[in-house]
C-alpha cells in the first residue's frame, strides 16, 4: 500500500517509542518528537486504524501500538529481535529514533571520513551541521561521532561527516579495577587516611567494617573537616560519605561512564557477594578511552 510520508514518520516514530517504552503511545507523544499539531497526528492515527497498521488502546493509559501489519509494511519484520544502537544529539538521546544501518561512504580517503546512518524514525528531526554520536555498536562496541551534512528523507539516511571513531572495551571493570582494595577502618583517624593516601597516592578510599561498606572518604572530605575546625585525630566516620555508588565486577567499564557522568563522582566501588573487592576511579576510565 501507498503511506503518505507524514503516515511513514508517524508509523516509524510510534513503533520506535513503542519499543523503548513497551506500552501503547499517546498521540501526543508522537506529535512532540515530530513536532506536529496533535490533532494532524490524531487524524492520520485514524487512516493508520483503517489500513490496519494501528491498533488504539481505550482508556486514560491509552493509546496506540502498531499491528504485525505495520512492520511488515515497513520491512521492520524483525525489529524485535535487535539491539537498539541509540542516537545523540549535543550528548542528548534523540527520542522516537534509534539506528538500523551505519555504513562508511569514504574510509580509505586521506582526509575525509564519511558514513551514511540508516535510521528507524524520522530524518526531519535532524539539521545540517548537527553533531551527533551513534553507539555503541551490540557486536563491535563502536562509537562513532561526527556532523550531520546531509539527509535523504526517502530512504531516512542521515549523511556524516565522522570526526571520531572509537572502539569501547568489551572486558568487564574486573580487569580495570585497583585490588588489593587499599581500606580505612570508620574509626582511623583523619592522619591515618593522609598516611594512607601519600603512602600509596591514591585521593580516596572506602570505609569497611567487618567486610562490609560504610562509606568512601576521600582527601577533599579530610581538607573539609580540617577547615571546619576538627582534629586530625577525628575519625573518617566525621566526614565520610554514606551513600556510595557501587557495582558489579560483571558490568562493562564503557557501561560506568554515565555513572560517573550523573553522579558526579571520582571513583566507584566494585562490590561481590555484598564484600567491597576493588575500586574504580574517573582516572582508570580516561586512561582506557581519554576522549570520552
Amino acid at each position: 500500500m501507498d503511506l503518505s510520508p507524514i503516515q511513514k514518520d508517524i508509523l516509524i516514530t510510534l513503533i520506535t517509542l513503542y519499543h523503548q517504552a513497551s506500552h501503547s503511545i499517546k498521540g501526543e507523544e508522537i506529535a512532540d518528537v515530530l513536532k506536529r499539531n496533535p490533532g494532524t497526528v490524531r487524524n492520520q492515527m485514524q487512516a493508520l486504524k483503517a489500513l490496519g497498521l494501528v491498533d488504539g488502546v481505550p482508556g486514560p493509559k491509552g493509546g496506540y501500538s502498531p499491528t504485525a501489519r505495520a512492520y511488515k509494511e515497513l520491512n521492520l519484520a524483525d525489529l524485535e529481535h535487535q539491539s537498539e544502537v541509540q542516537i545523540l544529539r549535543d550528548g542528548e538521546k534523540v527520542k522516537g529514533v534509534r539506528v538500523a544501518e551505519l555504513s562508511f561512504t569514504t574510509l580509505c580517503h586521506p582526509d575525509l571520513c564519511h558514513a551514511m546512518v540508516k535510521i528507524i524514525g524520522s530524518v526531519k528531526l535532524f539539521r545540517v551541521g548537527d553533531m551527533v554520536s551513534i553507539g555503541p555498536t551490540p557486536v563491535n562496541k563502536l562509537l562513532v561521532r561526527g556532523e550531520v551534512f546531509g539527509m535523504d528523507e526517502n530512504q531516512q539516511l542521515l549523511l556524516i561527516s565522522v570526526s571520531e571513531m572509537i572502539s569501547l572495551p568489551k572486558q568487564t571493570i574486573r580487569h580495570y579495577m585497583s585490588t588489593p582494595l587499599l581500606t580505612l577502618s570508620p574509626d582511623a583517624t583523619f592522619r591515618d587516611a593522609i598516611r594512607l593516601f601519600n603512602a600509596h597516592h591514591i585521593h580516596g578510599a572506602p570505609v569497611v567494617q567487618d567486610g562490609r561498606l560504610q562509606g568512601i572518604v576521600t582527601l577533599s572530605d579530610v581538607a573539609r573537616g580540617l577547615d571546619e575546625g576538627l582534629p586530625l585525630d577525628a575519625p573518617v566516620s566525621r566526614v565520610m560519605t554514606a551513600d556510595v555508588v557501587e557495582a558489579p565486577p560483571s558490568i562493562r567499564l564503557y557501561e560506568l561512564v554515565g555513572r560517573f557522568k550523573e553522579r558526579e563522582i571520582g571513583r566507584l566501588v566494585v562490590v561481590e557477594d555484598g564484600k567491597p573487592i576493588g575500586i574504580v576511579t574517573q582516572t582508570d576510565i580516561i586512561r582506557v578511552f581519554p576522549s570520552l
